[in-house]
């Protein structure tokens, strides 16, 4: 998989259940939708890395995504405690000390039809995510002190 960004290719992957029609991605299928996202927000461990842009948010030690289709803030940030299922934002590993938000079903999220598709920091090399687009860290990091909200990101399928 790759990307292009202002005249640049970088390597990139996608979710270990490939890209799918956008009608056709549901919660925990490990898809990529493809279509065109805009990136709307920016999040950063600020305990980990500059801000990356001035319009970056840090994310705090409770600070949660909701990817439980039952729970009224359904595909958006919250914070523990939590009584929904959801992923947490402040991981061990680095693979969000920098996550770019997409308009994945967001703002007003569909209950079922897929969670957080974010922009990340891949685990490994051409690793597979669970529906997200990952870059390396290095080409993440120039991307971001690039992007502005609304930046289109295309998913070609």
């Amino acid at each position: 998989m790759g990307a292009r960004f202002l005249g640049r290719r970088f390597a990139c992957t996608v979710g270990r259940g490939g890209v799918v029609p956008p009608g056709a991605k549901r919660e925990g299928d490990g898809a990529t939708p493809a279509g065109v996202h805009r990136i709307v927000g920016m999040l950063y461990r600020a305990d980990r890395l500059p801000r990356p842009a001035d319009w970056a948010l840090p994310i705090g030690p409770g600070d949660l995504w909701s990817d439980d289709d039952a729970d009224p803030a359904y595909n958006h940030m919250t914070r523990a405690p939590h009584g929904f299922s959801h992923e947490r934002l402040r991981r061990a590993d680095p693979m969000y000390d920098l996550v770019l938000i997409t308009d994945w079903n967001w703002p007003d999220a569909v209950p079922g039809r897929g969670s957080a598709i974010f922009v990340h920091q891949w685990r490994r090399p051409l690793r597979r995510t669970a529906g997200c687009v990952a870059f390396a860290r290095a080409d993440l990091h120039w991307i971001a002190r690039r992007v502005v909200p609304g930046t289109r990101l295309i998913v070609q399928g």
